[in-house]
């Protein structure tokens, strides 16, 4: 049966209304060939055209798209044209050779950080880009970081080398001592810069095999040319190969020995040496080319093919007995293991959710029944999808999934971001995904009651979309104060609700999301002595409020009641809970979130009636009150990792500003024509901030920054919120 689609526009970005008549297809195949990779960089650095030119080079598309022109696969959201920037990930699958590629294209921006975490959480491997001019950027460490979080092995391709100053050997430079990586050139420049200039780039020098390669313009890359290095260049390559097998001779004694007894290496023992150190993450292979004329991309293909793991060559994955959580549990990626997946992204729509899932065991057939352990809740598999980017025509419904796949379900109504689906009589837990908190809110008001209910179906879709995003209403006032990750978050979503939901709504500034500690370590006792109804209620509670080092971390509760005072059980547990509701609230200077400290029961009193679980809610209630007034209540404010670009020229007025932003500079370095500015500033002094640079600079510097931690915020802000 031919395929017929019928596609009826959603009102809803991302989401997806259509009857269709699918030729069912299944996904099985050799877990050998199969590549689960993310692209992974600093924005601007050519994640999006390294893809595009991927599916071009594979024949998945017949030519590259551009993102200027907005013309690109994966960024097909209004709002991504636009802006000429990613800001969903977006995942897409094609053949290369003998292997099938799970490509998942993620954000460079910050503020859609969280993109690139829930990739990484299910990736097998990485391609790491970095611009040949800008190099070794503050996203570029972040998502580096990312991955050594998750142990997710990585291949380097430094991109742009046909621009104006490109410099391969200095990137090449920077990654290891910047990132703490061992990064290892299997191909090397023939020129860098662009065509005007004295060395323009021509192509590149394969160390492995020796061979020069070049790439047809006309056709986008497409046709190769291989070549032999011409005598002037030989030396260079020469002295290069071996810098690449003295890097090697570490990781595989076989290489060591041949080199000891002086006998050529075989290609093949190279490139098995350069896979191992890779999947080991000893070492990082760093390939070569500019992505915008194709050049580079079939090898770098190659690399993926070659040097990346496949899911046999990932550990199993580890989780716990949902009904014992003390008993840990493994998962081998083998179709005879129990079912075992993570939901790592989730599409809303009011017609049925669309959840990504990454497949670490077992097999998974449409029309079955699994279970959630995270809600404990068994769900319905209606439909599996494979994932192509948004381009629905280009996905196909499936019959069956099993490990190592990564395509779209629909059919579960209460799964969220971070869930495990599992089978139902074998069941298993994985780690969930921990996201970064939000940093700036806004508050927005909807029009009439209508609107509001409007609203309010909007925004629990959106919070089940992105994890970062939050929103809260405050009946009194009747506005709902939304939170994100940065100005351009906000900005993102303020846009979509207007634009794909037609909501009529006011919007007001942005403003800093402040977080609430004590000040100094104390000791309460917290009490219950009163008369309720005809029972005499009574409970005392000794209590400590400590601050914790990191400012940033969460609110610890714990109970360190010396064995001989222990409280009954369920007065320890009453009182354990109302701490801890108590903690997920707001403290005393706005009702701002509590934040880095530990709270500690040290003991207790009760009477011989009257001393219930009420009594230690109350007593455990009054300690918090008193404990926060006592410690001292602390505002603190969130702080910014800053780095800027700019022309030497204007450094001095760059750094003047930023030190009267409360900025405090870490570290400055020029590289040739380009100066480096790393700082840490306050949120609060960063709004408009990049309007203000490019007139400093007349437009001429660029600005990056992410998410720092918390710092105390000056007195006058606390007693501003007091007032």
């Amino acid at each position: 049966m031919g395929l017929e689609v019928t596609f009826h526009e959603p009102k809803f970005p991302h989401f997806l209304v259509f009857s269709a008549h699918f030729n069912i297809q299944t996904m099985a195949r050799e877990l050998s060939t199969i590549r689960n990779i993310g692209i992974i960089a600093h924005i601007d650095a050519g994640k999006t055209t390294v893809t595009e030119q991927m599916l071009y080079m594979s024949g998945t598309k017949h030519r590259a798209g551009s993102v200027d022109s907005g013309t690109t696969e994966t960024d097909d959201d209004p709002e991504e044209q636009q802006r000429g920037i990613t800001i969903f990930a977006a995942c897409v699958t094609f053949q290369w050779k003998q292997c099938t590629v799970n490509l998942l294209d993620t954000p460079g921006h910050v503020d859609f950080t969280a993109e690139v975490e829930r990739c990484l959480r299910v990736l097998d491997g990485a391609v790491v880009v970095f611009s040949a001019r800008e190099g070794v950027e503050a996203q570029s460490e972040t998502v580096w970081r990312q991955a050594n979080k998750y142990g997710v092995p990585r291949i380097v391709f430094i991109n742009k080398l046909d621009r104006e100053g490109a410099d391969f050997y200095r990137v090449l430079e920077e990654i290891g001592p910047r990132l703490n990586a061992d990064p290892v050139a299997i191909q090397i420049p023939v020129g860098q810069g662009p065509s005007h200039t004295s060395d323009p780039f021509q192509g590149i020098i394969d160390l492995i095999d020796l061979k020069l390669l070049r790439f047809n313009k006309e056709d986008q890359g497409k046709t190769v040319l291989v070549e032999e290095i011409p005598e002037e260049l030989l030396s260079d390559a020469m002295d290069w190969r071996n810098v690449m097998l003295e890097k090697l001779y570490v990781h595989s004694s076989e290489m060591m020995e041949l080199a000891m007894e002086e006998k050529p290496i075989p290609n093949d023992l190279i490139r098995s040496a350069l896979r191992d150190a890779c999947i080991a993450l000893k070492l990082q292979p760093v390939l070569c080319g500019s992505a915008l004329h194709g050049a580079g991309v079939q090898p770098l293909l190659d690399g993926v093919a070659s040097y990346l793991p496949c899911p046999l060559d990932r550990p199993a994955v580890t989780g716990v007995d949902p009904k014992k959580k003390d008993k840990t549990l493994q998962r081998k990626p083998d179709p005879k293991d129990p079912f075992c997946a993570l939901v790592f992204k989730v599409l809303p729509a009011k017609t049925g959710d669309m959840f990504w899932i990454r497949v670490y065991s077992g097999k998974l057939d449409s029309n079955s029944r699994v279970y959630n352990p995270n809600r404990d809740k068994k769900e319905n598999v209606a439909q599996l999808w494979q994932i192509h980017a948004t381009k629905r025509e280009r996905q196909g419904q499936i019959e069956s999934l099993q490990c190592g796949d990564i395509a779209l379900i629909i059919g579960p109504r209460d799964s969220i971001t971070g869930d495990t689906l599992c089978d139902t009589r074998d069941m298993i837990e994985l780690p969930s995904i921990q996201f970064a908190q939000s940093v700036i809110s806004m508050a927005i008001e909807p029009e009439n009651a209508t609107e509001r209910k409007k609203l309010a179906e909007v925004l629990e879709m959106r919070k089940r979309q992105d994890p970062t995003f939050h929103a809260i209403e405050n009946p009194e006032s009747g506005q709902t104060l939304i939170s994100g990750m940065g100005e351009l978050h906000l900005e993102v979503i303020k846009n979509s609700l207007v634009r794909d939901y037609q909501l009529n709504v006011k919007f007001y500034k942005p403003r800093v999301s402040y977080r609430e500690t004590v000040g100094s370590l104390t000791e309460v006792v917290g009490e219950c002595n009163r008369q309720v109804g005809s029972q005499q209620l009574f409970a005392r509670l000794q209590v400590r409020f400590e601050p914790l080092e990191d400012v940033s971390a969460k609110v610890i509760i714990l109970d360190r009641t010396p064995i001989e005072k222990m409280l009954p059980e369920n007065l320890r547990q009453a009182a354990l809970e109302e701490l801890k509701n108590r903690s997920e609230g707001g403290g005393l200077i706005g009702s701002f979130p509590l934040t880095g400290m530990r709270i500690s029961i040290l003991g207790g009193e009760i009477a011989e009636v009257g001393s219930d679980e009420v009594a230690f809610k109350i007593a455990a209630n009054d300690a918090f009150d008193e404990g926060l007034k006592i410690g001292g209540p602390t505002l603190l404010e969130p702080v910014m990792k800053m780095e800027i670009t700019t022309p030497p020229d204007y450094m001095g007025e760059i750094v003047g500003d930023l030190q009267q932003r409360r900025g405090l500079i870490e570290r400055s370095e020029t590289k040739g024509a380009i100066a480096n500015i790393t700082a840490l500033a306050p949120l609060k002094e960063l709004f408009g901030y990049s309007s203000a640079i490019r007139s400093l600079s007349q437009g001429r510097a660029g600005c990056s920054m992410e998410p720092h931690g918390y710092q105390i915020a000056p007195k006058e802000d606390a007693e501003a919120f007091a007032l």
